[in-house]
């Protein structure tokens, strides 16, 4: 690790007029290179006449009323669950025939329970989640031919459908029995964990595109901030000892370069936070409770490469976007060598993830905008939903043939919602 601070500022004065010359250029000639190979073929495909989905009416009480009680959901990181029902309303992939759907979606709103701080509380999901399916298994006949292999679910929690934001308590639990069978689309991805099962698809969390569009800054405008970070680097309130949070990888950002004048890190979020991303050319990713954030989403809208500190991570629709292009991976147990290992990247190679990161299909295959746009997020999932087609021969039950079993799980979990 550095540790002389006048080679420190040499080399920030350095990377400052190489990278903003040559970056100077790109954002002012707006050049983009597109994706090679299959990635970006998928990245730009369109679902639209290779899947229709059936969308259950479910009463009120599982969405529409849970948000108008809390309109907050709208905004938080977690509000895919709300967008994906809305698009999939006025969908061109919706039928209103069951009997030719490919798949089906139930529309519950299981994170759209908040404290006052806006922190969603998964502790009434599981049974809301059960209390659904028992409604759609009893009034429509296709959960139980599958017993909802054919059906889709948005579960955008911190550790997916295991509904819980501590991740012992969520591997304690495991994924919801009765979810078992069916495909999951979630924000969690981590590779051999018990909260991703196979065949799941990783997406992006929510991320408001109109005020994130309201804050760009001119193209022209260089990027004169080596690396960028904002957010907490201990959590006193739920880990007091240190160590826990973040597998202590954000402790070690802050003990090593709180003091580098190449890293502009803080835990103060100012009011200027998207416009200093765009003048960043790296923003640090790490893992907090969750391996996920929104930062990714941020970096990548913003042009700023990713720094990806998450040990086996899954990231959001990995076949169709080469993160290992675009971003940087730094394993947890080598963040003390952060400034070695970012000034030691050649600049064309930098140059060349800016100019992916420029690419405007890859911005918008993280979005969930409202109304959707061809190839953002609502159609990377379709498009990861049309690829498992056609469903095989396994999915589908012999009469009377049970998989699931409907007692499983906790206790609580089986009270009525």
């Amino acid at each position: 690790m550095m540790t002389n601070r006048s080679w420190g500022v040499i080399l920030l004065v350095l990377y400052a007029f190489v990278l903003n010359l040559n970056a100077f250029e790109l954002r002012k000639g707006q050049k983009t290179e597109r994706i090679s190979g299959s990635a970006g073929d998928v990245l730009e495909d369109d679902p639209v006449g290779r899947l229709k989905v059936f969308v259950y009416e479910l009463p009120s009480k599982y969405n529409k009323k849970i948000l108008q009680k809390d309109p907050r959901c709208l905004n938080h990181m977690f509000a895919a669950e709300i967008y994906m029902h809305r698009f999939l309303l006025s969908s061109p992939v919706r039928t209103l025939n069951p009997e030719e759907a490919d798949w089906f979606y139930t529309p519950v709103y299981t994170t759209c329970d908040l404290t006052p701080n806006g922190l969603p509380l998964p502790f009434k999901s599981p049974r809301m989640m059960r209390s659904a399916i028992q409604l759609i298994s009893s009034n429509w006949p296709y959960w139980n031919r599958t017993e909802g292999a054919d059906h889709f679910f948005i579960v955008p929690h911190d550790f997916g459908a295991c509904f819980h934001y501590q991740e012992e308590k969520a591997i304690e639990r495991g994924i919801l029995p009765l979810l078992q069978r069916a495909t999951l689309v979630q924000t969690f991805g981590q590779k051999n964990h018990v909260c991703l099962k196979e065949g799941s698809i990783t997406v992006p969390p929510y991320a408001p595109p109109q005020k994130m569009q309201s804050h760009l800054i001119p193209p022209s405008i260089p990027r004169s901030i080596f690396v960028y970070f904002r957010g907490l680097f201990y959590d006193v309130g739920n880990d007091p000892e240190g160590g826990y949070y973040a597998r202590g990888a954000r402790a070690a950002v802050w003990e090593n370069f709180k003091d580098n004048p190449l890293f502009d890190i803080s835990t103060e979020h100012p009011t200027t936070y998207y416009e200093d991303m765009q003048r960043a050319v790296f923003c640090l990713c790490p893992l907090g409770w969750a391996p996920w954030s929104p930062r990714l989403v941020e970096a990548v809208i913003f042009g700023c490469i990713p720094v990806i500190i998450a040990d086996d991570i899954v990231l959001p629709f990995a076949d169709a976007i080469p993160w290992e292009d675009i971003g940087v991976y730094v394993d947890e147990k080598d963040v003390p060598n952060l400034d070695t290992i970012l000034t030691s990247i050649p600049t064309e190679v930098i140059l060349r993830k800016q100019r992916l990161l420029a690419n405007p299909s890859m911005k918008q295959a993280m979005l969930f905008p409202h109304p959707a746009q061809p190839g953002d997020a609502f159609h990377q999932i379709l498009n990861g939903l049309a690829r498992k087609l056609p469903h095989d021969k396994s999915v589908y039950l012999r009469k009377g043939e049970k998989v699931l079993n409907w007692t499983a799980g906790p206790v609580a979990d089986l009270k009525p919602w």
